[in-house]
């Protein structure tokens, strides 16, 4: 168990727990975005030293969360997966503690109810199976696994198409095995998973990216998935993300999102945001910073 992977927030009467694949792990900004740079971000060093070091390179982390509301035990994300081979040697032939971890936080996977995927990149599927022998079975054998019908939709459609250009490797070991399963539902990008959890369209990375709501009593928390990756882009509102597949749609869509939380009691955690990976957007001259919670 590495207990620094675990972090745990409560919202009214919602629990939240955060399990880290892969901590701040370190890449130039030209990574999230061909027009960043270390000399962009260091405009900004309110970033480091938990967002960035101080030459202005970026610090990212890989995790999930699970959110107890009432009786359900929902993992959002399930991360990278160990024993695969993908496109990024990063996320390549892992073998992490990460199903201790999430035992040790309180949540075995037997006891998961629901899985949301906010989307279907691999770093946000992977724990969907684990291998056993040399087979990907479903790792929550008691859970639904949730996909918005749209976001399905669009890579299945990839994964048919002889001039796609996506890695789809993630598609046949960590989506497929759970569809064969019989474990999938499709919902809406507004489906209610509680009377405390929503979900919200927020596209533009992915045809059908939804980010998550959790309201209870009176307190308000979002979880980001991949509509945001990085504190950097709320001071750089303007820039294009590398791995967005309708760049426009994606800028207006956290532009949006901005507008929407920015001064107020709304907590955000970043699905991407090194430690303490939770804040409140607050103006900052004419763009946003980050006020660490």
């Amino acid at each position: 168990m590495a207990v620094e992977n675990i972090k745990k927030w409560k919202i009214g009467d919602v629990d939240v727990v955060r399990i880290v694949e892969i901590n701040a792990h370190q890449d130039p900004f030209t990574m999230l975005s061909k027009d960043f740079s270390p000399e962009i971000a260091m405009r900004h060093m309110w970033l480091a030293p938990n967002f960035m070091t101080p030459d202005g390179t970026m610090k990212i982390s890989f995790q999930c969360f699970v959110v107890r509301s009432g009786n359900e035990r929902i993992m959002i994300d399930t991360c990278i997966g160990n024993d695969r081979e993908r496109e990024f040697p990063v996320f390549s032939n892992l073998w992490g503690p990460f199903l201790e971890d999430l035992a040790a936080s309180g949540y075995p996977r037997e006891a998961i109810t629901k899985v949301i995927c906010t989307h279907l990149h691999s770093d946000h599927v992977g724990w969907n199976t684990m291998k056993v022998g040399d087979k990907f079975v479903p790792t929550f054998p008691n859970a639904r696994y949730l996909f918005g019908r749209k976001e399905y939709d669009a890579w299945v459609a990839m994964k048919a198409d002889p001039n796609n250009h996506h890695d789809m490797r993630h598609i046949v070991d960590a989506v497929e095995p759970v569809m064969e399963a019989g474990l999938v539902d499709f919902i809406e990008p507004t489906a209610k998973l509680t009377d405390e959890i929503s979900l919200f369209p927020t596209p533009g990375h992915t045809p059908g990216h939804v980010s998550v709501r959790i309201l209870s009593k009176g307190q308000e928390a979002i979880i980001t998935g991949d509509m945001m990756h990085h504190p950097l882009q709320l001071a750089e509102p303007d820039y294009h993300n590398n791995f967005d597949f309708d760049p426009e749609k994606a800028l207006r869509t956290r532009k949006a999102f901005y507008a929407s939380v920015v001064d107020s009691d709304i907590l955000v955690i970043g699905t991407h945001f090194c430690e303490p990976t939770s804040g409140y957007v607050v103006r900052d001259g004419k763009h946003y910073r980050l006020k660490l919670a």
